[in-house]
């Protein structure tokens, strides 16, 4: 008896984790596109019931309730405004982000790490303007020697990014999965091909 009132979520609990939704701001542009910004499908379905979120797109399952039967939210669009930060905060995904995720020595993407261009040895300090993203090859070889003591060239020389240089190279970069629904909302500001 208890399997005809349980959905299948019920039973392998684990599928859930595979139902975000994406979270428009109410111009229906993302919040932020690195990382994208999405919801567990609970706090989807929970924003909706408290009125704060328009369900805009949905999935084909449903989650159930003793008295209500829900189907799960794949797109929501927030009611109310909400103003994007103009600073980019420092943190290492940001820092690899900014550099496109490849070595600003070598051009070398994968495993990366950062480097202070002006060693912290040397007096270097850690800022947008003196930490580059870095193969480990690269690291190991300049370490705490000016670029020209290492023989190293910058691709481009640090510095400290635009929340719209980051939105802009943040769609070049999408995560591994993208729904079908959310396509129409992820690059409905870019130029159309004539």
């Amino acid at each position: 008896m208890d399997g005809d009132f349980r959905t299948s979520f019920v039973r392998e609990p684990a599928a859930l984790r595979h139902y975000p939704a994406l979270v428009l701001n109410a111009d229906y542009r993302p919040l932020s596109y690195y990382p994208l910004s999405l919801w567990p499908w609970q706090e989807a379905v929970k924003a909706a019931f408290m009125d704060r979120v328009s369900i805009i797109a949905e999935y084909d399952e449903v989650v159930r309730s003793p008295t209500t039967v829900i189907r799960i939210p794949s797109v929501v669009v927030l009611k109310d405004y909400v103003k994007p930060q103009k600073r980019v905060a420092f943190t290492r995904f940001n820092l690899f982000l900014r550099d496109e995720f490849s070595c600003q020595y070598c051009g070398a993407k994968g495993d990366l790490t950062f480097d202070h261009v002006v060693p912290r040895a040397r007096g270097g300090i850690t800022s947008w303007e003196n930490v580059v993203a870095a193969c480990s090859p690269c690291n190991l070889r300049k370490g705490s020697k000016t670029l020209r003591q290492s023989g190293l060239s910058l691709r481009r020389p640090p510095r400290q990014p635009s929340a719209e240089e980051m939105r802009n190279v943040g769609r070049r970069f999408p995560p591994n999965y993208l729904h079908d629904s959310w396509l129409d909302f992820l690059y409905w500001d870019q130029e159309l091909d004539a």
